[in-house]
């Protein structure tokens, strides 16, 4: 006769991820899987594991290692939970920086600066908390109710999340005399 055991599981989490890129890979695969294993429908993993990417590359950039290591090979704390009604929040704590996370309007051509609007896009909600040490955590409401998607998309309505005019909009630009040659 087998002895089964109930097994609770995770439904959050906090880790202590290099200052650098070398834990952000791990992170967002302990990420993945205890989501998984919550439950939580795979889309908004997606979301929340990209949200984390983002939030640990900030930290990693523009911020300093949780405590007195002033060289750069702390660590950054990353935390995900998944609370009682079905909020999933996603945090990121560093030792804070010369400057404050804010979203900003990159070029065209800029290598980087997309990821708080990134964030915007796909996030409930998100902001930043300080504490009296220094430290400096990025919060982000991935969505306020988990349980309620468990059949439905969240990536269906990603376009409508985000800012760009309808391709109406977009018909007295000529493009399609710039094809008239080719056919």
């Amino acid at each position: 006769m087998a002895l089964v055991v109930a097994q609770e599981v995770p439904a959050s989490s906090s880790m202590a991820v290099p200052h650098g890129p070398a834990g952000v890979g791990e992170a967002r695969h302990r990420m993945r899987d205890q989501l998984r294993i919550s439950g939580v429908p795979e889309s908004v993993i997606d979301d929340a594991v990209l949200i984390l990417s983002e939030l640990l590359s900030n930290a990693c950039r523009h911020g300093r290692p949780l405590g007195d290591d002033l060289a750069g090979d702390g660590d950054v704390r990353a935390a995900w939970r998944v609370d009682g009604r079905g909020c999933l929040t996603v945090e990121v704590t560093d030792g804070g920086g010369p400057t404050r996370p804010v979203p900003a309007t990159p070029s065209v051509t800029a290598r980087g600066g997309r990821g708080l609007n990134i964030i915007t896009a796909l996030a409930d909600d998100w902001g930043v908390r300080d504490d009296r040490r220094g430290e400096v955590t990025v919060w982000v409401v991935v969505h306020k109710d988990v349980h309620a998607l468990a059949t439905a998309h969240r990536r269906d309505d990603f376009a409508a999340r985000i800012a760009s005019p309808p391709v109406t909009d977009l018909a007295g630009l000529g493009f399609a005399e710039a094809f008239d040659d080719l056919g």
